[in-house]
């Protein structure tokens, strides 16, 4: 048999360099965007110009730890029921902790953290790398016994519980967390008629944003009202559709971060006004260094610079393909599936938010934008992903 020759840095290092080296490089980019975004708000209140930005740098610091600890752990114990299962019920009882209990803490109206001995987390971060190993370990468990739509309807309801406590404060997160199981979905099934009803799902729900984006204003707020009344959607979050469909709608109000988002991308033209040139940052842009980052990049470093980032993530997103598709088994190749699909999805929804090609939900940009608990467990999710790349390569080299 063939043997394919192994070059010596995998030998040594039996990681995947790429990975390391894109996810690295983020971070580290991320660092100068968030001091950039962040040190006049720092500065006005009377933090220190470098505040946030060494508050991240802690936090990616232990996130690199979390990052080599995660590949380094053995697989059989990453696998094991007595691991995920646990894990994913601790995740549950936060993400419950969180809505309904006073342990939650809310800022900017929403109450996405929970405080714990003193340190303040968003839990949803926690939930979805829950719920990606959780469905990973379904899969192995049930896939013999129960197939078709009774192992789907299980992955679905694995991912749905915790979702329900999601939805009410942080709409991009439940989305978010929901899209992980469709995407696992499709990609075990293998039938074409499925992942052709997939894609007319997909197409109708494209249909409808459309047609809800182009409808007259009046009447879009005449079925907000029926909807918030007669259903768990809150009238917040109907507003949020009001300004989607016409940024000017309460221009001083909901709608301001918005259309302060969009002049920020617009001013930056082709190449930006030079890193740290960016002036909607000066008190314009609520939620500069995180919900709203990707404007004072565009702002700053152009259309240019938002290009290079997002070919950064593709990158990315092509090294967890790789590893997927060469994994041993099919709970790494799902694991890594599962990060990559949120990984991918979640810039997505920033991008699309920030551009208002979806309606304002707030979401992180990965690995750029502010955030502890967000930069530690997508951290966690790349160890993950290079634990999977790891075992491919010893294994070959035995």
């Amino acid at each position: 048999m063939k043997v394919k020759r192994i070059s010596l840095k995998e030998q040594k290092y039996g990681y995947d360099i790429g990975l390391l080296f894109v996810t690295i490089f983020l971070c580290i980019f991320g660092l100068i965007m968030i001091y950039s975004a962040s040190y006049y708000t720092a500065t006005v209140r009377g933090l220190g110009a470098g505040y946030y930005l060494n508050k991240q740098l802690v936090s990616d610091l232990i996130g690199l730890g979390v990052l080599v600890f995660m590949s380094l752990l053995p697989y059989r114990f990453i696998s094991s029921g007595w691991v995920i299962v646990p894990s994913y019920i601790i995740a549950l009882i936060l993400m419950i902790l969180t809505t309904v209990s006073p342990l939650g803490h809310t800022a900017g109206g929403r109450t996405r953290w929970i405080t714990l001995f003193g340190q303040t987390f968003q839990t949803a971060e926690i939930v979805k790398i829950g719920v990606i190993l959780m469905l990973a370990f379904l899969v192995m468990q049930l896939a013999r016994q129960w197939r078709g739509w009774r192992l789907w309807g299980i992955m679905l309801l694995a991912a749905a519980v915790p979702t329900v406590f999601i939805f009410s404060n942080d709409l991009s997160s439940a989305a978010l967390v929901m899209t992980i199981p469709l995407v696992m979905i499709v990609i075990l099934n293998g039938n074409k008629k499925f992942s052709i009803v997939m894609l007319i799902l997909f197409l109708l729900l494209i249909a409808a944003l459309i047609y809800i984006k182009t409808m007259d204003l009046n009447k879009l707020m005449k079925a907000g009202d029926w909807i918030a009344e007669h259903t768990f959607v809150h009238e917040y979050q109907m507003r949020r559709f009001y300004i989607w469909n016409d940024p000017t709608y309460d221009a001083q109000g909901d709608g301001y971060q918005v259309l302060q988002g969009l002049y920020a991308i617009g001013s930056g033209g082709l190449f930006g006004k030079g890193l740290g040139g960016s002036t909607q940052k000066l008190g314009f842009v609520p939620e500069a260094s995180n919900d709203m980052i990707f404007t004072i990049l565009c702002e700053e470093l152009g259309l240019f610079g938002a290009f290079a980032l997002i070919l950064l993530y593709v990158f990315m997103l092509y090294r967890m393909l790789r590893i997927a598709t060469q994994a041993e088994d099919a709970f790494s190749s799902l694991v890594t599936i599962g990060v990559m699909t949120h990984v991918a999805f979640q810039v997505f929804f920033h991008i699309a938010v920030v551009t208002n090609l979806l309606p304002n939900t707030g979401i992180s940009l990965p690995f750029i934008s502010y955030g502890g608990t967000s930069s530690i467990f997508l951290m966690a999710e790349i160890g993950l992903v290079i634990n999977v790349g790891r075992g491919r390569r010893e294994k070959r080299l035995r």
